[in-house]
């Protein structure tokens, strides 16, 4: 079946953009040492746009201010939320400064839209009950269940990204002095103490139920899978929605649930906000300061429960 010449236009309009996409993401890459998972984000926005402009036969580096605000005005009939839209048009707003950067166009068609008002939603904190329930969830006499309750004792003893914990390695780890080695966002390295607790976990799962779960089977990743492989994160996800359920938390819970119970414990009980930006890995202060909202919410429902002018 021939291809139309408006089709052969269109293919030609989005082979263009993912071209510019891609050199605009070594670019960056480069330039931050970027996540591959940040940069799949970035690839997704702008390859959405640049297959939208096709239909124009248009490929993303000739967009104009009136095609990003029909873009934009579709997402939002679509249902899309503010803050998704808001990325979307940070990630254009860098791809045209690069363009224009590197000579390719001299206007930038983002530079007099303004962005959506979001507000910073406060992450819904599980409780320390509810955490506890959660760890005790996992059935530690089956070696799968030894391996996620160590993982889930290890993100809230460390406040680990779920990214971070999937990707550790044994190498990482140094008992003698009780410290995990983490290569977070942006290549930055930080050292995380680990407790006796989370110690005593690690060194268990390590002496059994891993060998068991690996056979014979090598990897130095600290919590393979049944196939010996790393785990994905959206594996991860469904365990710990799994053992949400199974420990009756009715909360809405996420992948970082207990990287924010982390924070905010450690907040509740008096902990310096800069020394919770450090072991959370965070470049900006600003960044850590949200869970200083949840534990003053907390503290103001504490005082509205025991005090007697509550």
């Amino acid at each position: 079946m021939a291809t139309s010449k408006s089709d052969e236009q269109s293919n030609e309009s989005i082979e263009r953009s993912e071209k510019l996409v891609d050199r605009f993401l070594d670019a960056i890459w480069m330039e931050r040492g970027l996540s591959q998972n940040t940069l799949g984000a970035y690839r997704a926005d702008l390859m959405t746009l640049g297959r939208g402009l096709s239909e124009q036969d248009k490929s993303i580096d000739m967009a104009d201010k009136a095609d990003l605000l029909g873009f934009i005005a579709k997402r939002v009939e679509s249902g899309a939320k503010p803050r998704s839209t808001a990325r979307q048009l940070s990630s254009f707003r860098r791809f045209f400064r690069y363009i224009m950067r590197e000579g390719m166009r001299k206007s930038d068609p983002t530079a007099d839209i303004e962005m959506p008002r979001i507000g910073r939603s406060l992450p819904k904190t599980l409780t320390e009950d509810e955490v506890e329930a959660l760890l005790n969830a996992p059935n530690t006499d089956e070696p799968l269940g030894h391996r996620d309750r160590t993982m889930l004792e290890l993100l809230y003893a460390t406040g680990l990204r779920v990214s971070e914990l999937i990707n550790l390695k044994q190498s990482q780890i140094n008992f003698n002095q009780g410290v995990l080695r983490i290569v977070g966002k942006g290549d930055r390295e930080r050292l995380i103490p680990l407790g006796d607790e989370s110690q005593r976990w690690i060194r268990d799962f390590i002496d059994g139920p891993r060998m068991e779960i690996l056979l014979e089977r090598q990897t130095d990743y600290l919590f393979p899978t049944r196939r010996g492989d790393r785990m994905t994160r959206q594996a991860f996800w469904h365990i710990i929605k799994r053992y949400a359920e199974k420990s009756g938390i009715g909360k809405k819970m996420s992948p970082h649930s207990l990287r924010h119970a982390f924070a905010t414990h450690l907040l509740n009980h008096g902990a310096d906000l800069r020394v919770v930006q450090l072991l959370l890995g965070h470049s900006d202060l600003s960044t850590t300061q949200i869970y200083t909202h949840v534990a003053r919410e907390r503290l103001k429902d504490l005082h509205g429960e025991h005090h007697p002018r509550g």
